[in-house]
């Protein structure tokens, strides 16, 4: 069963009468202050890129021991619930892939140098959810305990550095892998991800034995497709529990790009009912209703073609393997979450999946699987034991420590 996590509180200011003219407004005003008013809360955080997404991340011993109260510490500072969808007063960029909060404490895994949690933060709701992971920002977490001293790095020694990660939301095990320089993450290098302006250092995330994150199998359903409202689907869980449609089948081009998905009458409703059917067919949710925003992720497969991205580029079809079109928390991804990369990987050794059938015969890269998407490509490696199953997917990202100090809430 989802967990529960209260809605923000709302906080009512004292209604003072509205005075006489023979009240002195100066002293009303000064009065109305000393009865109503407070400071602002605050806490130390640092702000981080991860890939192409961006998150405030708190270290554990800083927020209060309840984790109820967590939620509206976590709206407040990004600025939700905000009914013009864009956080003006916190610092959320308006977009699922801003609205995101890590949180890094010592590790209760064996096998893990720290505990990462993730927490997906809704826009115009009050929504704080913790069922799954994401993986770009899973890309900061190792840079991060570095520098915030969760691990150990000489300094004055240029290296590379391994840090493993345990994401609660899944209980899965990551290792980052990445340079590191006078005791801090190295941010400059040459490496670039689509999505992303300019270069970076390159970040290896090794995602151990990502299938069944969130159901506990690789096919939850027990089947390679189901038919939702008339729709072949797979539902799978690698990384983060996903439904892959054929692009055709809703009646779209697969290379549609996020603005059109958005203006388009019919495509984003359609899509989030097969969603939530999904949901209750994989055991995720009791019921439609109940569904969890974040999970499971959809997206629309389709076959390799020459297609204009968001940069105005053409994409030559020659380069990829296959066609994404993600969506998270209900909206159009630019790019492509991580997570959903590692489960396109795992669905493409799935003969007769969605994604089997779309996947190009010969790939571009024999090292892994090039996904093209609406900002660029990513390629995912994925290792499969002799019986088929995922052991082992690796992805490429870069991240930068952006600011740390102190964020204030209300």
């Amino acid at each position: 069963m989802q967990a529960q996590y209260p809605s923000r509180c709302l906080h009512v200011l004292n209604r003072q009468p509205w005075p006489s003219p023979k009240v002195n407004a100066s002293k009303l005003i000064l009065h109305h202050a000393s009865s109503s008013s407070r400071k602002q809360k605050r806490l130390p955080v640092s702000y981080y890129r991860g890939g192409t997404s961006r998150a405030l991340i708190f270290h554990l011993k800083d927020l209060p021991l309840n984790r109820a109260d967590w939620s509206s510490i976590f709206l407040n500072a990004l600025g939700s619930p905000d009914p013009y969808s864009r956080q003006l007063d916190g610092l959320g960029g308006g977009i699922s892939s801003l609205s995101k909060i890590c949180i890094v404490g010592p590790s209760t895994h064996r096998d893990a140098d720290v505990d990462y949690t993730f927490a997906a933060i809704g826009i115009k709701h009050a929504d704080v959810d913790y069922s799954s992971n994401c993986g770009n920002m899973t890309s900061a977490i190792g840079p991060f305990a570095v520098d915030a001293g969760f691990v150990e790095v000489e300094r004055e020694i240029r290296g590379v550095k391994t840090v493993r990660i345990h994401n609660t939301n899944t209980g899965k095990l990551i290792r980052s892998t990445f340079p590191v320089v006078d005791g801090e993450a190295e941010v400059y290098g040459g490496f670039s991800i689509d999505g992303v302006a300019g270069t970076a250092a390159r970040i290896e995330l090794a995602f151990l034995n990502p299938a069944g994150s969130k159901t506990g199998k690789l096919l939850p359903t027990g089947k390679v497709t189901d038919v939702i409202e008339g729709i072949r689907v797979t539902c799978i869980d690698a990384g983060n529990p996903c439904v892959f449609v054929q692009a055709e089948d809703v009646k779209v081009d697969g290379t549609i790009l996020p603005d059109a998905i958005d203006a388009h009458p019919t495509l984003l409703s359609k899509l989030e009912s097969i969603r939530c059917k999904a949901s209750v067919g994989m055991g995720i949710s009791e019921d439609e209703a109940s569904t969890p925003g974040s999970i499971p992720k959809i997206a629309m497969v389709s076959k390799l073609k020459s297609h204009v991205l968001l940069s105005g580029e053409i994409m030559d079809g020659k380069s990829i393997d296959v066609v994404i079109r993600a969506l998270s928390v209900g909206q159009p991804h630019r790019a492509v979450p991580v997570t959903v990369g590692l489960a396109v990987a795992a669905a493409t050794n799935l003969e007769g999946s969605v994604v089997h059938n779309n996947v190009a015969k010969q790939r571009v890269d024999q090292d892994g699987l090039t996904i093209g998407h609406s900002s660029g490509k990513i390629m995912v490696g994925a290792e499969f034991d002799g019986d088929g199953n995922l052991r082992n997917a690796t992805v490429f990202r870069t991240a930068r420590r952006l600011m740390a100090g102190t964020v204030y809430y209300k």
